[in-house]
């Protein structure tokens, strides 16, 4: 029968990154986490997350890191255009949509910037990408073309004219797309003369 430190390695190997209340659901004590890390077996990398000392991180590590720490939490507008390889921004926080009433995450040493968004807008254009061996929620191209139109006063319209451009030729959006999302986001009409001029 395995030991639970060695339960715990074959999780974090499996995963890459562990929470701690992942081993409360597979009936594993905690405790045994704080020796792992004293011994050097583990190692802590943000507030209940635990993986192997030489884990190799991706450039999206944190932005992985942060979304875990808010279930309710969707990476979106800056982020998501970096996931999704769409700007040459560099955003120093992690942009992530919530719901209205929803409690923000608490930062561990991760700068996250909270958008709030309706019901609608939080369940619209919805993909999950894996990032570092955690499944993160992120708006899918389309929908973060149309988020950056409806937030234009916080990230600026040539972000968003950016995004615009760089997703259509890519061909990475249809332009049914960018209409269907630009009415659920409601910008249809700050949207029209910029999809027009594509075509």
């Amino acid at each position: 029968m395995e030991t639970n430190e060695q339960q715990i390695l074959d999780l974090v190997r499996a995963r890459g990154l562990v929470r701690a209340r992942d081993l409360a659901e597979r009936g594993l004590p905690r405790v045994t986490l704080t020796r792992m890390v004293q011994s050097g077996v583990l190692v802590r990398v943000g507030r209940g997350l635990y993986a192997l000392p030489s884990r190799a991180t991706s450039e999206h590590g944190f932005i992985a890191e942060a979304a875990t720490k808010a279930p309710s939490a969707v990476v979106c507008l800056l982020s998501a255009l970096r996931i999704h390889s769409l700007t040459t921004q560099s955003p120093f926080e992690v942009w992530l949509a919530m719901p209205i009433k929803a409690r923000a995450p608490r930062s561990a040493g991760i700068p996250v910037r909270v958008m709030r968004f309706s019901e609608t807008c939080m369940n619209a254009g919805l993909e999950t990408k894996e990032i570092d061996g955690f499944e993160v929620r992120v708006t899918n191209v389309a929908k973060t073309v149309a988020d950056c139109f409806k937030f234009r006063n916080k990230i600026g319209l040539d972000v968003a004219l950016e995004a615009l451009r760089e997703a259509w030729q890519a061909k990475r959006v249809t332009m049914d797309d960018l209409w269907h999302f630009a009415g659920i986001c409601r910008v249809t009409n700050v949207m029209r003369p910029y999809l027009e001029s594509l075509t």
